[in-house]
């Protein structure tokens, strides 16, 4: 290779890793942004990372890091507010730990409070306030920028949990190109503490236009079915059933639940069961806050199914396709579905895992359900007691709930995957929630194309860079060879003729 193409050669490679070196530097200098699922059970801390640079211009988004705050949610601590700063502190520790320090004042934190706020708010919203105004206080002390802490509505969450497991799975992006033409979004099923959600896209969205919200991401226009449940969240769910045991009993002191395994006895406060607002119409005129109730589990699957068929009012739909329970209106639920948050902790409780048959489900349910207390302590060693004794009745509420509820059957229930996470990201509505409030996803669409993976990227980085500087010293030791020969002093020969 002669110099000038050496030289010219060297000089592209240089130049090239430069370009490379500032337009990916977001690498090494990422952004962060902490988001607090402040559910009715407890609080869960979410921390994501996105390249710097590339804000509104990629989809790339990860979590990093995830801590579940020790205790109840915060809708528990309306008597004292002011004890929320303890174990906020455990995780908020540790996420400061995760995040480098010269970012702390830069990373936004967003706390977003669902159904157990949404409830204290409709029984006491003074008392809701003061536990908000508790949250904001403490971030005061906190080195990240606090946007706030907030009650979202119940279709908010549907919205965002929707938002979320389509973004995490690609639907919105694809590797290279945003949104290919007609991308299938899938539906979302999410289950927690206080309520639950249903969110997809119907078959004819200008037939249910009054039931859909609009959502437009990347320049294209999404209708979204979405209805939130309150009070049909697994805890609260249990709740109303331990309220109608009491009901149906003959005596207040002792009462058989067919749903706890066999063997088990657990005694319950009345306040317990009765203090929320969604068994208030249920609430005995002798109630008694303090007062024990004795629970015996009889682990009978066939009279569990029964009781809990009772928490739903399927009647007010007659019989109609259209509408769910309760006499709300639904359209068809069409094509898969991804089921998180409580319905994937109960499947995997079960033993099942991604999609199965209904008949699958139905069998391993009724198995777990006719476990006596100490067999089932030896199948889930792992989990705690106030968990492992309420699979049975979690599984049957499930059934119920997507089988006469949300109309899926024996061909559609295989479209259902049962997932935690995708990746390293959980899927849950606190991703889909920042997104939203940070505009990562813009309205408008761009074609754009992804930053390289870190890995890639670090490698090519290395061998652009040796490259480059190999060019360097080489370019240096030509300069130096040219100018030494320069100076060397020109020898004449002579030849003597003999």
């Amino acid at each position: 290779m002669s110099g000038g193409a050496v030289k010219c050669s060297c000089i592209w490679a240089f130049k090239l890793s430069l370009f490379v070196s500032s337009s990916n530097v977001f690498f090494l200098n990422p952004q962060y942004g902490i988001v607090l699922d402040a559910g009715s059970s407890r609080t869960t801390v979410y921390v994501y990372e996105w390249p710097a640079e590339k804000e509104n211009n990629t989809g790339v988004v990860s979590q990093t890091y995830k801590c579940n705050v020790k205790g109840p949610g915060i809708s528990s601590y309306e008597s004292s507010p002011g004890a929320l700063a303890k174990p906020l502190d455990d995780c908020l520790n540790k996420v400061k730990e995760r995040i480098p320090v010269h970012l702390h004042k830069n990373t936004s934190v967003y706390l977003g409070a669902t159904a157990g706020m949404r409830l204290l708010r409709l029984q006491n919203e003074s008392a809701a306030n003061e536990v908000l105004a508790s949250i904001q206080n403490y971030f005061r002390s906190q080195p990240f920028e606090f946007r706030g802490a907030q009650i979202i509505t119940g279709p908010e969450e549907g919205v965002y949990g929707w938002i979320t497991a389509n973004y995490l799975m690609g639907n919105f992006l694809e590797v290279t190109w945003v949104h290919p033409y007609r991308k299938e979004t899938m539906g979302a099923l999410d289950l927690g503490g206080a309520s639950t959600q249903i969110s997809f896209i119907p078959e004819d969205p200008e037939e249910h236009f009054n039931s859909t919200l609009q959502v437009k991401l990347y320049g294209y226009n999404y209708n979204v079915y979405t209805h939130s449940y309150q009070c049909y969240g697994r805890d609260e769910a249990e709740k109303r059933l331990l309220a109608l045991l009491f009901q149906k009993s003959n005596t207040s002191a002792n009462v058989d639940n067919p749903c706890y395994p066999q063997n088990y006895n657990t005694a319950l406060t009345m306040k317990y069961f009765f203090g929320s607002l969604c068994t208030q119409s249920l609430r005995p005129a002798n109630y008694y806050p303090n007062q024990l109730v004795n629970f015996h589990g009889t682990g009978d699957p066939g009279l569990c199914q029964e009781m809990v068929s009772l928490l739903f009012n399927f009647t007010a739909c007659r019989d109609r396709e259209d509408c769910s329970f309760n006499g709300i209106h639904q359209p068809r639920a069409k094509g898969n579905f991804v089921a998180f948050s409580g319905f994937y902790y109960t499947i995997n409780a079960l033993n099942l895992s991604g999609h199965f048959s209904l008949d699958n489900f139905n069998s391993s349910m009724w198995f777990f359900c006719s476990q006596s207390w100490s067999q089932l302590q030896f199948m889930l060693p792992k989990f705690e007691e106030i968990y492992a004794r309420s699979y049975c009745f979690s599984a049957n509420f499930i059934y119920y709930l997507l089988v006469h509820g949300y109309n899926f059957n024996a061909e559609t229930w295989p479209q259902i995957h049962f997932q935690k996470e995708v990746g390293n990201s959980s899927i849950a509505w606190s991703l889909g929630y920042m997104l939203s409030l940070t505009n990562m996803i813009p309205a408008e669409g761009k074609l754009i194309q992804l930053p390289l993976k870190p890995s890639l990227f670090a490698g090519l980085l290395v061998f652009l860079t040796a490259t480059a500087l190999l060019c360097l010293l080489f370019l240096v030791y030509l300069c130096i060879a040219s100018h030494h020969r320069k100076n060397i002093p020109r020898v004449e020969h002579v030849f003597i003729a003999e």
